[in-house]
Protein backbone atom coordinates (compact mmCIF):
# COMPACT_ATOMS: atom_id res chain seq x y z
CA UNK A 1 0.00 0.00 0.00
CA UNK A 2 1.03 3.58 -0.76
CA UNK A 3 0.73 6.25 1.22
CA UNK A 4 1.41 9.91 0.70
CA UNK A 5 3.07 12.34 3.08
CA UNK A 6 2.91 16.22 3.39
CA UNK A 7 6.15 17.12 5.40
CA UNK A 8 6.77 20.15 7.17
CA UNK A 9 9.81 20.17 8.76
CA UNK A 10 9.78 23.56 9.79
CA UNK A 11 12.09 25.79 12.30
CA UNK A 12 14.43 24.89 14.89
CA UNK A 13 15.04 21.00 15.87
CA UNK A 14 12.34 20.56 13.59
CA UNK A 15 14.13 18.88 10.62
CA UNK A 16 16.63 17.01 12.63
CA UNK A 17 13.54 15.48 14.66
CA UNK A 18 11.14 14.53 11.51
CA UNK A 19 14.47 13.11 9.46
CA UNK A 20 14.75 10.39 12.52
CA UNK A 21 10.92 9.89 12.39
CA UNK A 22 10.85 9.39 8.34
CA UNK A 23 13.92 6.86 8.62
CA UNK A 24 11.64 4.97 11.42
CA UNK A 25 8.62 5.07 9.06
CA UNK A 26 10.41 3.86 6.10
CA UNK A 27 11.89 1.47 8.19
CA UNK A 28 8.01 -0.23 9.29
CA UNK A 29 7.07 0.53 5.42
CA UNK A 30 9.95 -2.23 4.69
CA UNK A 31 8.77 -4.63 6.85
CA UNK A 32 4.90 -4.58 6.07
CA UNK A 33 5.40 -4.10 3.08
CA UNK A 34 4.28 -0.40 2.52
CA UNK A 35 4.94 2.76 0.71
CA UNK A 36 5.62 6.09 2.08
CA UNK A 37 5.91 9.19 -0.42
CA UNK A 38 7.36 12.45 1.11
CA UNK A 39 6.93 15.64 -0.19
CA UNK A 40 8.91 18.52 1.73
CA UNK A 41 7.01 21.74 2.37
CA UNK A 42 7.63 24.83 4.11
CA UNK A 43 5.44 26.44 6.69
CA UNK A 44 6.39 28.82 9.58
CA UNK A 45 9.56 31.25 10.31
CA UNK A 46 11.46 29.67 7.39
CA UNK A 47 8.68 30.29 5.04
CA UNK A 48 8.53 33.74 6.27
CA UNK A 49 12.09 34.08 5.72
CA UNK A 50 12.09 32.39 2.34
CA UNK A 51 8.54 33.25 0.97
CA UNK A 52 7.14 36.28 3.12
CA UNK A 53 4.52 34.60 4.46
CA UNK A 54 4.38 31.73 7.29
CA UNK A 55 1.92 29.51 4.79
CA UNK A 56 2.30 29.39 0.97
CA UNK A 57 -0.17 28.43 -0.79
CA UNK A 58 1.59 25.23 -2.62
CA UNK A 59 2.30 23.87 1.11
CA UNK A 60 -1.81 24.18 1.49
CA UNK A 61 -2.17 22.58 -1.96
CA UNK A 62 -0.27 20.08 -1.54
CA UNK A 63 -1.36 19.34 2.53
CA UNK A 64 -4.72 18.92 0.51
CA UNK A 65 -3.87 16.06 -2.35
CA UNK A 66 -1.91 14.14 0.73
CA UNK A 67 -3.08 11.42 2.94
CA UNK A 68 -1.67 13.19 6.09
CA UNK A 69 1.13 15.87 7.07
CA UNK A 70 4.03 15.36 9.31
CA UNK A 71 4.92 18.85 10.86
CA UNK A 72 8.19 19.27 13.22
CA UNK A 73 7.75 22.35 14.62
CA UNK A 74 7.11 26.21 13.78
CA UNK A 75 8.34 29.48 15.82
CA UNK A 76 11.66 30.82 17.28
CA UNK A 77 12.58 33.97 19.28
CA UNK A 78 14.08 35.33 15.65
CA UNK A 79 10.13 35.76 14.97
CA UNK A 80 8.84 36.26 18.03
CA UNK A 81 7.20 39.50 18.37
CA UNK A 82 3.97 39.49 19.35
CA UNK A 83 2.77 42.89 17.75
CA UNK A 84 4.25 41.39 14.37
CA UNK A 85 1.80 41.06 11.36
CA UNK A 86 3.10 37.68 10.21
CA UNK A 87 4.02 35.48 12.68
CA UNK A 88 5.12 31.63 12.38
CA UNK A 89 1.97 30.21 14.59
CA UNK A 90 -0.40 31.60 12.23
CA UNK A 91 0.62 28.63 9.66
CA UNK A 92 -0.37 25.87 12.37
CA UNK A 93 -4.17 28.22 12.78
CA UNK A 94 -3.95 28.50 8.78
CA UNK A 95 -3.30 24.67 8.46
CA UNK A 96 -5.97 23.85 10.82
CA UNK A 97 -8.56 25.93 9.46
CA UNK A 98 -7.92 25.21 5.76
CA UNK A 99 -7.45 21.59 6.28
CA UNK A 100 -10.50 21.42 8.18
CA UNK A 101 -8.49 19.91 11.32
CA UNK A 102 -11.08 20.41 14.02
CA UNK A 103 -10.21 17.24 16.81
CA UNK A 104 -6.65 17.62 18.75
CA UNK A 105 -5.95 14.24 20.19
CA UNK A 106 -2.76 14.60 23.23
CA UNK A 107 -2.37 11.62 24.81
CA UNK A 108 -0.06 12.07 28.08
CA UNK A 109 1.50 9.34 29.16
CA UNK A 110 4.12 8.73 31.88
CA UNK A 111 6.05 6.04 30.86
CA UNK A 112 7.40 3.78 33.46
CA UNK A 113 11.17 3.99 33.06
CA UNK A 114 10.86 7.88 33.15
CA UNK A 115 8.44 7.77 36.50
CA UNK A 116 11.14 10.09 38.08
CA UNK A 117 10.93 12.85 35.48
CA UNK A 118 7.22 13.71 37.13
CA UNK A 119 7.05 15.98 39.47
CA UNK A 120 4.26 14.50 41.02
CA UNK A 121 4.63 12.54 44.33
CA UNK A 122 5.32 8.69 43.79
CA UNK A 123 2.01 7.87 46.12
CA UNK A 124 -0.09 9.80 43.56
CA UNK A 125 1.72 8.38 40.22
CA UNK A 126 2.32 5.07 41.41
CA UNK A 127 0.36 3.34 39.08
CA UNK A 128 1.06 6.01 36.25
CA UNK A 129 -0.90 8.33 34.00
CA UNK A 130 -2.42 7.80 30.93
CA UNK A 131 -5.04 10.75 29.90
CA UNK A 132 -6.50 11.90 26.25
CA UNK A 133 -6.69 15.29 26.19
CA UNK A 134 -9.49 15.86 23.08
CA UNK A 135 -9.30 19.42 22.10
CA UNK A 136 -11.40 21.33 19.88
CA UNK A 137 -9.08 22.72 17.53
CA UNK A 138 -10.95 25.15 15.01
CA UNK A 139 -13.49 26.95 16.77
CA UNK A 140 -14.21 29.03 20.45
CA UNK A 141 -12.15 31.95 21.24
CA UNK A 142 -8.73 31.32 19.06
CA UNK A 143 -11.30 31.59 15.79
CA UNK A 144 -13.89 34.47 16.80
CA UNK A 145 -14.53 37.74 15.71
CA UNK A 146 -11.85 40.11 17.29
CA UNK A 147 -10.73 43.90 17.18
CA UNK A 148 -9.51 46.88 18.73
CA UNK A 149 -11.73 49.41 19.59
CA UNK A 150 -12.29 51.98 22.43
CA UNK A 151 -13.97 52.09 25.78
CA UNK A 152 -14.73 55.53 27.02
CA UNK A 153 -12.09 56.87 25.37
CA UNK A 154 -9.66 53.94 26.32
CA UNK A 155 -7.89 51.87 24.16
CA UNK A 156 -9.27 48.37 24.61
CA UNK A 157 -9.43 44.64 22.49
CA UNK A 158 -11.39 42.01 22.41
CA UNK A 159 -12.08 38.25 21.22
CA UNK A 160 -15.52 36.44 21.03
CA UNK A 161 -15.93 32.95 22.41
CA UNK A 162 -18.01 31.35 20.26
CA UNK A 163 -19.92 27.70 19.14
CA UNK A 164 -22.42 25.79 17.40
CA UNK A 165 -24.06 23.02 18.34
CA UNK A 166 -22.49 20.53 15.29
CA UNK A 167 -19.10 21.92 16.56
CA UNK A 168 -19.62 20.66 20.08
CA UNK A 169 -21.49 17.91 19.11
CA UNK A 170 -18.80 16.38 16.63
CA UNK A 171 -15.99 16.80 19.10
CA UNK A 172 -18.23 15.22 21.70
CA UNK A 173 -18.36 11.97 19.73
CA UNK A 174 -14.77 11.84 18.97
CA UNK A 175 -14.44 11.89 23.07
CA UNK A 176 -17.05 9.36 23.46
CA UNK A 177 -15.64 7.01 21.04
CA UNK A 178 -12.17 7.29 22.36
CA UNK A 179 -13.49 6.78 26.19
CA UNK A 180 -15.42 3.63 24.33
CA UNK A 181 -11.81 1.86 23.70
CA UNK A 182 -10.16 2.75 26.73
CA UNK A 183 -11.55 3.09 30.33
CA UNK A 184 -14.99 4.12 29.39
CA UNK A 185 -14.96 7.32 31.03
CA UNK A 186 -15.05 10.71 30.29
CA UNK A 187 -14.71 14.48 31.66
CA UNK A 188 -16.23 17.36 29.82
CA UNK A 189 -14.68 20.41 31.10
CA UNK A 190 -16.26 23.95 30.54
CA UNK A 191 -17.23 26.95 32.83
CA UNK A 192 -20.98 26.40 32.39
CA UNK A 193 -21.45 28.83 35.45
CA UNK A 194 -20.23 31.62 33.84
CA UNK A 195 -19.86 31.40 29.87
CA UNK A 196 -22.97 31.17 27.96
CA UNK A 197 -21.05 29.35 25.06
CA UNK A 198 -20.00 26.61 28.05
CA UNK A 199 -24.11 25.98 28.68
CA UNK A 200 -24.54 25.41 25.02
CA UNK A 201 -21.38 23.13 25.63
CA UNK A 202 -22.60 20.99 28.73
CA UNK A 203 -25.65 20.58 27.39
CA UNK A 204 -24.89 19.10 23.63
CA UNK A 205 -22.37 17.01 25.23
CA UNK A 206 -25.41 15.42 27.43
CA UNK A 207 -27.38 14.76 24.00
CA UNK A 208 -24.55 13.21 22.62
CA UNK A 209 -23.84 11.11 26.44
CA UNK A 210 -26.83 9.12 25.20
CA UNK A 211 -25.89 7.51 22.60
CA UNK A 212 -23.03 5.74 25.08
CA UNK A 213 -24.47 4.52 27.95
CA UNK A 214 -21.67 2.45 29.04
CA UNK A 215 -19.17 5.60 29.52
CA UNK A 216 -18.78 7.51 32.66
CA UNK A 217 -19.85 11.17 32.08
CA UNK A 218 -18.53 13.89 34.60
CA UNK A 219 -18.28 17.83 34.39
CA UNK A 220 -15.52 19.60 35.76
CA UNK A 221 -14.80 23.60 35.51
CA UNK A 222 -12.09 24.32 33.69
CA UNK A 223 -10.45 26.16 37.10
CA UNK A 224 -10.83 23.12 39.64
CA UNK A 225 -9.42 20.84 36.29
CA UNK A 226 -6.87 22.67 36.48
CA UNK A 227 -6.62 21.89 40.15
CA UNK A 228 -7.41 18.18 39.46
CA UNK A 229 -4.95 17.24 36.94
CA UNK A 230 -2.15 18.16 39.31
CA UNK A 231 -3.72 16.70 42.48
CA UNK A 232 -4.43 13.44 40.89
CA UNK A 233 -3.98 13.13 36.95
CA UNK A 234 -4.91 9.28 37.45
CA UNK A 235 -8.45 9.94 38.03
CA UNK A 236 -8.74 11.02 34.44
CA UNK A 237 -9.49 8.71 31.84
CA UNK A 238 -10.78 10.92 28.03
CA UNK A 239 -11.03 14.68 28.83
CA UNK A 240 -13.01 16.72 26.13
CA UNK A 241 -12.51 20.46 26.08
CA UNK A 242 -12.69 23.45 23.94
CA UNK A 243 -10.38 25.39 22.16
CA UNK A 244 -8.37 27.47 24.92
CA UNK A 245 -9.56 25.27 27.52
CA UNK A 246 -7.81 22.15 26.03
CA UNK A 247 -4.88 24.79 24.87
CA UNK A 248 -3.69 25.01 28.63
CA UNK A 249 -5.33 21.62 30.14
CA UNK A 250 -3.12 19.45 27.45
CA UNK A 251 0.44 21.72 28.32
CA UNK A 252 -1.07 20.72 32.21
CA UNK A 253 -1.30 17.07 31.28
CA UNK A 254 2.09 17.00 29.75
CA UNK A 255 4.34 18.57 31.64
CA UNK A 256 2.41 16.13 35.15
CA UNK A 257 4.19 13.82 33.11
CA UNK A 258 7.52 15.20 33.16
CA UNK A 259 8.59 14.72 30.04
CA UNK A 260 7.16 17.35 26.97
CA UNK A 261 9.75 15.55 24.76
CA UNK A 262 7.84 12.52 24.71
CA UNK A 263 4.62 13.46 23.81
CA UNK A 264 3.19 13.02 20.52
CA UNK A 265 -0.33 14.40 19.27
CA UNK A 266 -2.74 14.10 16.17
CA UNK A 267 -4.86 16.74 14.57
CA UNK A 268 -7.77 15.72 12.95
CA UNK A 269 -10.21 16.14 10.31
CA UNK A 270 -12.85 14.37 8.36
CA UNK A 271 -11.93 11.03 5.94
CA UNK A 272 -9.18 9.80 8.49
CA UNK A 273 -6.62 12.86 7.40
CA UNK A 274 -4.82 13.85 10.03
CA UNK A 275 -1.72 15.98 10.93
CA UNK A 276 0.69 15.10 13.18
CA UNK A 277 3.16 16.61 15.39
CA UNK A 278 5.60 16.33 18.85
CA UNK A 279 3.69 18.93 21.47
CA UNK A 280 7.43 20.44 22.02
CA UNK A 281 8.13 23.67 20.28
CA UNK A 282 11.00 24.41 17.95
CA UNK A 283 13.60 24.71 20.77
CA UNK A 284 16.34 27.10 19.03
CA UNK A 285 18.84 26.96 21.27
CA UNK A 286 19.59 23.70 21.13
CA UNK A 287 18.80 23.09 17.08
CA UNK A 288 21.93 21.77 15.02
CA UNK A 289 23.71 20.58 17.89
CA UNK A 290 22.57 16.62 17.37
CA UNK A 291 21.02 16.58 21.11
CA UNK A 292 16.87 17.02 20.51
CA UNK A 293 14.82 14.47 22.01
CA UNK A 294 13.03 12.48 18.11
CA UNK A 295 10.99 10.61 20.50
CA UNK A 296 7.82 12.80 20.68
CA UNK A 297 7.84 13.22 16.62
CA UNK A 298 8.46 9.24 15.63
CA UNK A 299 5.55 8.69 18.47
CA UNK A 300 3.30 11.07 16.61
CA UNK A 301 4.10 8.82 12.85
CA UNK A 302 2.95 6.24 15.31
CA UNK A 303 -0.28 8.27 15.91
CA UNK A 304 -0.35 8.70 11.78
CA UNK A 305 -0.18 5.04 10.83
CA UNK A 306 -2.88 4.66 13.40
CA UNK A 307 -5.47 7.28 13.23
CA UNK A 308 -4.58 8.01 9.38
CA UNK A 309 -3.70 4.86 7.72
CA UNK A 310 -5.78 2.25 9.97
CA UNK A 311 -2.10 0.29 10.63
CA UNK A 312 -2.62 -0.58 14.34
CA UNK A 313 0.19 -3.24 14.25
CA UNK A 314 2.46 -1.18 12.62
CA UNK A 315 1.57 1.89 15.10
CA UNK A 316 2.37 -0.66 18.14
CA UNK A 317 5.40 -2.07 16.61
CA UNK A 318 6.91 1.85 16.79
CA UNK A 319 5.32 2.37 20.74
CA UNK A 320 7.16 -0.53 21.84
CA UNK A 321 10.65 -0.32 20.09
CA UNK A 322 10.38 3.40 21.86
CA UNK A 323 9.29 2.19 25.38
CA UNK A 324 12.45 -0.80 25.14
CA UNK A 325 15.11 1.72 24.57
CA UNK A 326 13.84 3.52 27.70
CA UNK A 327 13.76 0.54 29.47
CA UNK A 328 17.53 -0.36 27.91
CA UNK A 329 18.19 2.75 29.72
CA UNK A 330 18.93 5.02 26.95
CA UNK A 331 17.88 8.80 27.10
CA UNK A 332 18.59 12.30 25.54
CA UNK A 333 19.77 15.31 27.49
CA UNK A 334 15.57 16.51 28.35
CA UNK A 335 14.85 12.97 29.86
CA UNK A 336 18.59 12.00 31.92
CA UNK A 337 18.71 11.12 35.19
CA UNK A 338 21.32 9.59 37.12
CA UNK A 339 22.53 6.26 35.69
CA UNK A 340 21.12 6.39 32.63
CA UNK A 341 22.95 6.31 29.00
CA UNK A 342 22.92 9.62 27.06
CA UNK A 343 22.73 9.57 23.97
CA UNK A 344 22.06 12.19 20.71
CA UNK A 345 19.30 12.52 18.47
CA UNK A 346 20.55 9.91 15.30
CA UNK A 347 22.00 7.55 18.48
CA UNK A 348 18.12 7.13 19.82
CA UNK A 349 16.39 6.94 16.76
CA UNK A 350 18.97 4.28 15.64
CA UNK A 351 18.26 2.56 18.62
CA UNK A 352 14.58 2.45 17.97
CA UNK A 353 15.26 1.05 14.31
CA UNK A 354 17.05 -1.49 15.77
CA UNK A 355 14.61 -2.62 18.65
CA UNK A 356 11.92 -2.71 15.00
CA UNK A 357 14.26 -4.70 13.49
CA UNK A 358 14.69 -7.24 16.60
CA UNK A 359 10.98 -6.78 17.56
CA UNK A 360 10.00 -7.89 13.79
Amino acid sequence: MKYNIAVIAGDGIGPEVVQETVKVLNLVGEKFGHRFDYQYLLAGGCAIDKLGTPLPEETLEICRKSDAVLLGAVGGPKWDDPTAKIRPEQALLGLRGALGLYCNLRPAVLYAPLKDASPLKESIIANGIDVLVVRELTGGIYFGERGLTTDNGIPAAYDTEKYNEEEVRRIAKIGFESAMKRGKKITSVDKANILESSRLWRRVVEEVATGYPEVELSHLYIDNAAMQMVKDPTQFDVIVTSNLFGDILSDEASMVTGSIGMLPSASLGENSFGMYEPIHGSAPDIAGKGIANPLATILSGAMMLRNSFKLEDEAQVIEKAVLGVLEDGYRTGDIMSEGMKLVGTTEIGKLVMEKIEKGM
